[in-house]
Formats: C-alpha cells, structure tokens, sequence
C-alpha cells in the first residue's frame, strides 16, 4: 500500500485524499491514476479494460525478436483490450496491425491509445477471429493475450473485484479460446506463420495439445517468464 500511496502523490492530478481513500477500499492505483506504462508507452486504463501486466511485456519482446523472420509481417492482436499489445508491436516494428475485441468498451479505450501513441492500428469488434474471418484477412502472426483464468478459480480480490470478468475468465478449464485460435486458425494464417499467445502458468502442455490437433507440421515452444513460470506459447511452421 505504501508503493502504491506513493505512486499516486506523484501521479494523481485529482484530489489525493479521494484517490487514498478509493485505495485503501481495494481499486487498483492504475485506475485511479487512469493510465499505465506499457513498453515504454503511456496507456490510458479504465475499468472496461484489463491493467497490461510485465509478463505482457515479455511477450512483446518475444514477438519483436521472432518478427524477423518474416518480411513485413501482417500482424494481429486478438482480444486487444487497452490496445497495449497492438500499440507496442505498431510502434517498435513501425507497422500496421489489426486488433479486435468483444467488447465495444475496450475497444473505446483502445481506440483513445491508439490515438494516444500516434500508432498505425486498425481496430475491429468481434468475437476471436471471427473479424479477420468476415474480411478475408491473410495474416503472418496471431498475437493474443485471452482469457485464460478457469471460472472456479480463485484469484485475488483487486483483480476479481475490479477488472472485467469478460477478460479474465474462460470455460473448459481456461483452455476455451486457446482452442477457438486454433481451430479456426488455418483460414486466416498465411502458408509461414507464427501464433504467440500468453499462458496461465500451469497451461502450456494443455495448450500445446490443442494446437497439436488442430494444425499440422509445426512446432511448439513453452517459454518462460523472468519469474520462471510458464508464460508464453510460440506455435511456428518455418
């Protein structure tokens, strides 16, 4: 509590004492502030959205590095919330990408980061890929950060209480729209690719079968994060 008091003398343009208060009641400090760090860029959050983690982070970083291997990739970001991915990726590899959301919410502050960052995104509502689907669009890379939290699980109470349970949670033991990618990843993907998604920690063999079953001749790699935790799964084919 101290770290984030702290946080929001320096931060905070409001009233200090409102902004304590709504701490000490359990909202997380990056909405009260109303914006957060991600790779370097200045993020607006709200609670529509999903507050961009430092695993996050590293998956970028991951997908920087792997992007070399194509040659002005088309890239996507599934289930984009703040847009952090998407704004990332536009801003570091100096490219367009498309990102989409279910929620028309999301996709509002999305559109304000976008703005924000002065980043080259196209941004689409709907459910998975269904939006690259409905407008024929090929794609190099899939990135995606879904819900992956199992519905019974127990998590802790600032991210129950306070961030959209539309992006947190997900049936069949979390594992419900890492099969909707891969499952309907073959009619967008392009004839190289690669699909990088973020994990639950205790996912990645789960993960991996599914994506075993649905595409052909690829490999798989789970990467771990800097906390040594399964993080990130990377589905290839070159």
């Amino acid at each position: 509590m101290e770290k984030e008091t702290e946080y929001l003398k320096k931060y905070y343009k409001g009233n200090i004492t409102d902004a304590i208060k709504r701490l000490e009641e359990g909202e997380p400090v990056q909405y009260i502030v109303g914006n957060v760090d991600f790779y370097g860029y200045e993020l607006n959050v709200n609670k529509n959205v999903l507050i961009p983690r430092r695993e996050t982070e590293e998956l970028v970083e991951e997908v920087i590095k792997r992007s070399r291997s194509f040659i002005n990739p088309i890239i996507i970001d599934v289930g984009t919330g703040s847009g952090a991915i998407a704004i990332a990726l536009s801003k570091e590899l100096n490219c367009h990408v498309y990102a989409s959301d279910i929620s028309n919410d999301a996709l509002e502050v999305a559109k304000e980061n976008a703005e924000k960052t002065n980043s080259n995104i196209t941004l689409y509502q709907g459910n998975m890929l269904e939006p690259y689907i409905k407008n024929d669009i090929k794609v190099d890379i899939i990135v995606s950060n879904p819900p992956y939290i199992k519905e019974n699980e127990e998590i802790e109470d600032v991210v129950r209480n306070n961030e959209p349970s539309i992006a947190l949670y997900a049936k069949n033991n979390g594992l419900e729209y890492y099969e909707s990618i891969f499952k309907n990843a073959s009619k967008i993907l392009k004839d190289k690719y690669l699909i990088a998604l973020e994990i639950g920690q205790t996912q990645g063999e789960n993960v991996k079968k599914i994506a075993l079953t649905y595409l052909n001749n690829v490999k798989v790699e789970i990467k771990k994060d800097l906390s040594l935790k399964n993080r990130m799964v990377f589905v290839y084919n070159y």
